[in-house]
């Protein structure tokens, strides 16, 4: 079935309903801009899809609509009032992100005692520390580390530009042992699987959820939050903007061609928020949040 025959299967079922007629007795005049709003209302609300799912549904209905435009001139008015129907904007997503204490239990929590906990670990610490997606980490290769001088990681990212990522000294303490060891087995993958392949996206979120359940048990915190690849690299990110590096720095360490995906994370942050607020107080004021004094209910009975 085409992608754009659920949609209208759904819009007649709606319509048949909702017009108490019969699939061969609806008319195109009758989809104005009406009925495929209260469709659109239906599929939200009594069918329970998201807001993506609900505008995928919409540029399905209009496409038709648009392409039988210029064969039904008589019903020009009811098809482009349909094809203004505006699609519903997706709250922006909240930006998930680990503390230092959250970011160490989880590298603490590989079992180092196995080649795999090792492995796992030095895979962790680069994730955090650089900010690569999964799938610019999944590629790396054991060329791509470097060392010496400069030590950095070069990785292809989005649109097959390349960068260069530098590594702490705190990074190269894990890294460069692993890497000796790594040199002992077979494949040029970095972070390999048990033949020396490149492990998938898939085995890369498994192994990142298996750790966080350890992790868990150490850092309670980070029980109540869904962890996934991506949130390792928005860490990297707040490390970086709360170390006070400007915000274009922060776009190019992340491979980010302009900053404007880079800003999301100046509103994610509380403690820029905090200060500014701080700044804003009055001399005699003490920065920080306001805090009560312990006498304040007595003073509001005598009131």
């Amino acid at each position: 079935m085409p992608p754009t025959a659920i949609p209208w299967r759904l819009l007649i079922k709606h319509a048949t309903t909702t017009l108490g007629i019969t699939a061969d007795q609806l008319d195109l005049a009758m989809i104005d801009t009406e009925l495929v709003t209260s469709f659109l209302t239906d599929l939200t609300a009594a069918r329970a899809n998201s807001i993506a799912t609900r505008n995928a549904r919409l540029t399905a209905l209009r496409a038709v609509l648009a392409y039988a435009l210029p064969d039904y001139p008589e019903q020009s008015e009811t098809i482009t009032r349909v094809l203004a129907i505006r699609p519903r904007r997706r709250p922006a997503a909240q930006v998930e992100f680990l503390t230092d204490d959250e970011a160490n239990a989880l590298i603490a929590a590989p079992d180092i005692s196995t080649w795999t906990g090792r492995r796992d670990q030095a895979l962790l610490v680069m994730a955090v520390q650089t900010g690569l997606r999964i799938s610019e980490l999944a590629a790396l290769t054991t060329a791509d580390v470097h060392t010496a001088t400069g030590a950095h990681v070069a990785c292809t990212g989005k649109g097959r530009r390349r960068r260069a990522t530098p590594l702490t000294a705190a990074t190269l303490t894990v890294l460069v042992p692993y890497l000796i060891e790594r040199a002992t087995r077979a494949g040029t993958a970095l972070f390999p699987g048990p033949r020396g392949g490149h492990l998938s996206r898939d085995a890369l979120e498994h192994r990142l959820a298996k750790h966080l359940d350890n992790a868990a048990k150490v850092c309670a915190s980070l029980g109540n939050k869904h962890v996934t690849m991506h949130t390792l690299r928005h860490t990297a990110a707040m490390q970086l903007l709360h170390a006070g590096v400007d915000i274009s720095v922060i776009a190019l360490w992340l491979g980010h061609q302009t900053t404007t995906s880079t800003d999301v994370y100046l509103h994610a942050d509380m403690m820029i928020k905090q200060a500014a607020i701080d700044r804003t107080r009055p001399l005699q004021t003490t920065p920080g949040t306001y805090k009560p004094k312990p006498d304040i209910l007595a003073w509001l009975d005598t009131l």
